[in-house]
């Protein structure tokens, strides 16, 4: 009889130490497998055999490798999302604080050109040097926010806030040539100065209609779509008084410019007066002949009315309101900006600390007289009160 080696096939589907051979460790073989003749087994063909790979480790260290590679991919998009996100938020933000900035400043170059027009004595060499002062200023403001760097979506916007200033400075410039060109003129034609100074006055309140309107609406909306609606468009109001720049006041400021310019004491007749104190929120009027019970509360307020009772304009009315009270009186202070012939404002004094309960006392107002002004006995009054807890 004759034997046939056996033909061994190993199939191995991990090269690890778990399915590699030892030395010395003999392969499995197979029983010989009988001949179809018949006899004392012949050597017929015989099937290979399969080794099964040993445990499932290798397959365990692929899957744990591959979910650690996602979790670091995925990690390391969120990272670079939220870098993105921040980056975003802070271009916005950058541009919305320096637009903010030169904003704020123009709104104080607003209030210092209120406050040159209604400067007692003011003079007209006085005025055109302040003026061009804030002139330059403005127009500074204009150049630096023409060079912030703004995100493209907001450009349009932006684009109307530096138109704003723009206008500010047209206004002014416009304010301070017509002063030019008009102080030679009589006062005859006060008139016609005061119209053409209002009309100038216009491109002011205007450039407060645009930065409001063009640019900070549009810019916020902007915002909100690209997701950074937390941040803030500033606000940027020039004129604060609308009756200042009105062709009558503006009349009345030619005049008085122009009699300032004569020098000497004020011409014409000068003068305010108290019209009437009324107590808020329950609209009671103050006698001075008549004792008045005052319920406190955070929502108590005086409103007090001011009559200009002369033949001039009155600039920079003002108005003291005085509690008496141990050891320290409460007193609180106004002023009128501008008060027209014939013209009544109302100031209201509010935010007060608790008055003496109890007890008999007075509220005081008065009225400073104004430059040239006689007649005082109707400036002031003082008017029995009692303060009672609501």
């Amino acid at each position: 009889m004759s034997s046939h080696d056996d033909d061994n096939l190993d199939f191995d589907f991990f090269d690890d130490d778990a399915t590699r051979e030892t030395p010395g460790t003999a392969r499995a073989e197979s029983s010989p497998r009988p001949s179809g003749g018949g006899g004392d087994g012949g050597g017929g063909p015989r099937r290979p055999h399969f080794q099964a790979p040993h445990g499932v480790t290798p397959i365990l260290r692929l899957i744990g490798f591959v979910a650690f590679a996602i979790l670091i991919v995925v990690l390391l998009v969120l990272w670079a999302q939220g870098c993105s996100g921040d980056k975003k938020r802070n271009d916005y933000a950058d541009a919305m604080t320096q637009l903010g900035t030169y904003g704020s400043n123009s709104a104080k170059i607003g209030s210092s050109l209120a406050e040159l027009l209604t400067t007692p004595g003011l003079k007209q060499a006085e005025l055109e040097t302040s003026l061009q002062g804030l002139i330059d200023r403005q127009q500074q403001d204009v150049d630096n926010a023409s060079k912030v760097d703004v995100p493209g979506p907001l450009r349009p916007s932006t684009d109307h806030a530096v138109e704003s200033l723009g206008l500010r400075v047209s206004g002014m410039q416009g304010l301070l040539k017509t002063f030019q060109d008009t102080k030679d003129d009589d006062s005859k034609n006060a008139t016609t100065a005061g119209e053409k100074l209002a009309d100038q006055a216009r491109l002011l309140d205007a450039s407060d209609v645009v930065w409001q309107v063009l640019f900070r609406v549009p810019a916020q909306a902007t915002m909100q779509d690209e997701g950074v609606g937390d941040v803030t468009a500033p606000a940027s109001v020039f004129v604060e008084n609308v009756e200042l720049y009105t062709a009558r006041s503006m009349t009345a400021i030619w005049l008085r410019v122009h009699g300032a310019s004569t020098g000497g004491t004020p011409s014409g007749v000068h003068g305010t007066m108290l019209q009437g104190v009324t107590v808020q929120p329950a609209g009671t009027q103050l006698a001075p002949d008549t004792e008045t019970t005052i319920k406190a509360s955070t929502d108590l307020a005086f409103d007090v009315a001011v009559k200009n009772s002369g033949e001039n304009q009155e600039v920079r009315v003002e108005v003291t309101l005085t509690i008496p009270k141990i050891p320290t009186p409460i007193v609180k202070k106004q002023t009128i900006d501008i008060l027209d012939i014939g013209e009544t404002k109302t100031v209201t004094f509010k935010d007060f600390p608790d008055p003496p309960f109890g007890e008999k006392t007075s509220v005081q107002v008065s009225v400073k007289p104004v430059a040239g002004e006689t007649r005082t006995d109707n400036n002031s009054a003082e008017y029995p009160v009692i303060f009672s807890l609501e």
